[in-house]
Parts: structure tokens; C-alpha cells; sequence
């Protein structure tokens, strides 16, 4: 029996997928991923295990638009854009104004432990696209 807290080979593998992704995948992108090396884990292993790393602080857990979470092996503070035409991620470094931050406290009467921004709006490659030069 495997103790609570241990660093499985299933939770490692998943980390290690997470780690070395730069597209922030969803569970269902980790299990192709895993079809990929070999590995043939059940979806509810692969679930637990990304739950377990999260509970951990050894990702994080995004909540981004659409139905899907993803995952992020950064769990420096950052926030993150969406690419409102093909659904692409990034990270922005860029920090609150603390001002901001202080209003929205004043505000709303909450102590902020933490903040999380999602922006949106076309990336690059989906503005190249659609405005391609002739």
C-alpha cells in the first residue's frame, strides 16, 4: 500500500509532462501525452495525481476559459493571457499597481491573499492569419 504523500511513478511521470509543456495542457492533454510515452495509467489516477501535485504548490491548477482546466509546472506568482481565436496560453510577468490592489481592498473590505488575472485577446500568430500581407 502506497502511503498518502508519496511521490508515486504515476505522479512523477505527470509532473514531469507538466513541467516540460509550455502549452499549460488539460488532463485530457496529459493522458495523450502519457499514450505517447507508453504509459497506460486510468483516467482516475491521472485526475488524483494532478490533484495531489496542486495540493502539493508543485503545480498550479488554471481556470481559464472553456470547460477544461489546465495545468502549469510555474507556480511563481503570474498571471496568464488567452488567445481569444485559437485558445492559446501565456504567462504575463507584468505586477498589479499595488495601488490597485489596495483599492480593491478598500473597496470590498477583503484582506487579498492573492490575485489572479486572466487576460484576453488575439495572439500573433491569429492576428498574422487574419491580416496576412500580400
Amino acid at each position: 500500500m502506497i502511503r498518502k504523500g508519496q511521490l508515486t511513478i504515476q505522479r512523477k511521470t505527470i509532473f514531469d509532462i507538466v513541467s516540460e509543456a509550455t502549452d499549460h495542457p488539460t488532463a485530457a492533454d496529459i493522458i495523450e501525452r502519457l499514450k505517447d510515452r507508453g504509459c497506460q495509467f486510468a483516467y482516475a489516477t491521472v485526475y488524483n495525481s494532478l490533484r495531489y501535485l496542486t495540493d502539493e504548490g508543485m503545480i498550479r491548477e488554471l481556470k481559464l476559459e472553456g470547460d477544461s482546466n489546465r495545468y502549469d509546472a510555474r507556480t511563481e506568482d503570474h498571471q496568464h493571457i488567452v488567445c481569444v481565436a485559437c485558445g492559446r496560453v501565456d504567462e504575463v510577468f507584468t505586477e498589479a499597481p499595488p495601488e490597485w490592489l489596495s483599492s480593491v481592498a478598500k473597496e470590498t473590505g477583503y484582506i487579498i491573499q492573492d490575485q489572479q488575472y486572466l487576460f484576453k485577446g488575439v495572439c500573433a500568430g491569429c492576428r498574422n492569419s487574419q491580416n496576412p500581407t500580400h
